[in-house]
């Protein structure tokens, strides 16, 4: 349920309620008991919780952070390698004709 910040015009006290999207905003002060309540604009507490949307397969193979076979964890090699004479990138599979 989302946290509602709500503020007083009689008294000025601030407060904030818990309610469901689809319940009236509140009108009495829970300080001075006036009817003259009003819900403000504020920023949402939006949270994502868990291990995230790219480790959950979303992503393809490889990526996930941590991967064995990823090439970042490889040391850098002091020879400069040379790229393989076919078409084919390094990562693609060869052609066979």
């Amino acid at each position: 349920m989302p946290t509602y910040e709500y503020a007083c015009d009689a008294c000025g006290h601030e407060f904030e309620r818990e309610q469901r999207m689809t319940d009236k905003p509140l009108k009495k002060c829970p300080k001075c008991g006036k009817m003259k309540s009003r819900r403000m604009l504020s920023s949402s507490n939006f949270i994502l919780k868990g291990g995230g949307w790219y480790a959950d397969g979303y992503s393809g193979k490889g990526a996930k952070s941590g991967s064995k076979n990823s090439d970042s964890a490889k040391p850098a090699s002091s020879k400069s390698e040379k790229a393989p004479a076919s078409d084919a990138c390094a990562s693609c599979p060869a052609k066979k004709d």
